[in-house]
């Protein structure tokens, strides 16, 4: 397989943007394998996702991403870039249940989540067992108490530096993460919940919506920031139910959104196709 870069660009939306942009690549012999662009009318603010063929490449990355960032001066925009050889590491966070972690590694064994899984971390021993069985190490941090968070999180944060985490998955990690922990990984930390916040917080979420009789259940996966369950929201998914719904059946469809929507967005995210503008994001077709 050939090698690739995706280029995530933004800017106030102007004439010309997506004319310089691909008479760039074109003038330095590049293949452009995908384009996708958003106009955000409302905001006046442009968005696109470039994935270009690196094959018979005659400059160095450096020199590209130097002479694209004179086009980004002279056209007014900001963008990153991402090497398809440059695989992203990933830590996941999880505490006692297992349904989002079993997916994410068996997505990620079957190939359908293109990254690495260094290590597993938890703040309980109970799920030593799931890594074990896909041969990843795993990383018991007890929080004793409220005054042992800080080093809790200290020791994470060590873990996570040492095998060069890109990215933070909370897969079902029932801790509040501190505002220093996420201005460490900033951008980095996707986190996943039901849908039922703001309206039933705390525990038994389940139970209580049943007692209201709701008729649709979801999950959100967003950006973690310090602002807690409100971050920029990568995915989400919704199913209806009924009154034949037991409060077990609810938590159970809930389980299986909220799976399949954390592996969604880690997918997302690893595909680079995630742009971040303020409090949304913009998500790209794979």
């Amino acid at each position: 397989m050939s090698q690739h870069a995706v280029f995530l660009i933004s800017a106030a939306d102007r004439k010309g943007l997506l004319a310089e942009t691909t008479m760039f690549f074109y003038q330095r012999s590049f293949n452009i394998l995908h384009c996708r662009q958003y106009t955000d009318a409302m905001e006046n603010s442009y968005f696109m996702r470039i994935k270009i063929d690196l094959e018979g490449m005659t400059m160095t990355r450096r020199v590209l991403e130097e002479e694209f960032a004179e086009l980004g001066k002279k056209m007014d925009f900001t963008f990153k870039v991402y090497y398809s050889d440059a695989v992203s590491r990933v830590a996941i966070m999880v505490s006692k249940t297992s349904h989002c972690l079993y997916d994410l590694l068996v997505r990620r064994e079957d190939g359908f989540l293109p990254c690495e899984v260094p290590l597993i971390i938890s703040n309980h021993p109970d799920l030593e067992a799931v890594a074990d069985r896909f041969h990843i190490p795993y990383y018991c941090c007890p929080i004793k108490d409220k005054a042992s968070k800080a080093e809790q999180e200290a020791q994470v944060i060590e873990l996570c530096d040492k095998h060069h985490i890109d990215l933070v998955v909370m897969a079902r990690y029932m801790q509040v993460l501190s505002d220093d922990f996420i201005a460490h990984f900033k951008g980095n930390i996707i986190n996943i919940h039901h849908a039922f916040l703001p309206a039933f917080q705390g525990g038994n979420p389940y139970n209580r919506a049943w007692q209201r009789g709701v008729k649709m259940i979801g999950a959100t996966a967003h950006y973690a920031t310090a602002d807690l369950d409100e971050g920029p929201i990568i995915e989400q998914d919704v199913e209806r139910v009924s009154h034949e719904h037991s409060p077990e059946d609810l938590k159970e469809i809930g389980r299986d959104i909220e799976r399949r929507v954390l592996t969604r967005a880690v997918k997302a995210h690893l595909e680079h196709r995630v742009i971040t503008a303020g409090l949304r994001t913009i998500v790209f077709d794979g």
